[in-house]
């Protein structure tokens, strides 16, 4: 039994719409390619990647910085056992959760590293909190050192939070928005939109770490 012609061009129907469809892209990425319009959604990628790596750069040098300052803080307020068990506590979640680039476009990992790492400054607000009980742990010198370098990372960790802000929303708006979505469908299909920080009170702003 042999087809007709009809069942021949419904055959040759996908066939031909994957080749124009070939044919469209290629003559998309030849008209673009001149402009660097091709290259704008990895190299805006790549760039939001990049100050990602940055905030988990600054909130890990928090967390090394922590268990000296509890130890140090210990050393002068041993009653204050609570407190010190919620900052080990919450700095062990906070270092568990990780979300690297692979993984930065889950908007369910990326809300428990955010909640982990708030849990974490709340814990440190309520230990620093009680140092203004003990005097001689407010004139110690390793634990003014232990200060000054909390206020730096705190300060750093608000710049590269706003940094990754800044380019996540021009690479959203990108891979959303055409071209960018047109050349994302067709030559970076892995170009997903990435997760950014929610707001919450006071996160325009570092913490107040003086005493």
């Amino acid at each position: 039994m042999t087809s007709g012609p009809s069942g021949e061009a419904v055959a040759r129907t996908p066939v031909l719409a994957r080749i124009f469809g070939a044919i469209a892209a290629i003559l998309l990425a030849t008209c673009l390619s001149g402009c660097g319009a091709i290259n704008r959604v990895p190299t805006l990628q790549e760039q939001a990647k990049s100050a990602w790596s940055e905030v988990q750069n600054q909130y890990q040098r928090r967390a090394d910085l922590i268990p000296n300052l509890v130890e140090t803080v210990k050393g002068y307020a041993q009653q204050e056992k609570d407190v010190l068990t919620s900052v080990v506590e919450a700095r062990a979640k906070a270092t568990s959760v990780k979300v690297d680039a692979s993984t930065v476009s889950d908007p369910q990992k990326f809300k428990e590293f955010q909640d982990a790492q708030n849990q974490l400054s709340g814990a440190l607000g309520r230990l620093l909190v009680t140092v203004e009980r003990y005097p001689d742990l407010k004139s110690n010198q390793n634990f003014l050192a232990l200060q000054s370098q909390l206020e730096g990372t705190e300060n750093r960790i608000a710049v590269s939070r706003r940094d990754y802000i800044q380019a996540v929303q021009e690479y959203n708006t990108e891979v959303r928005t055409i071209p960018g979505r047109w050349i994302a469908a067709f030559l970076y299909p892995d170009a997903k939109p990435m997760e950014t920080f929610t707001a919450t009170p006071g996160a325009e702003r570092p913490p107040n770490v003086k005493f």
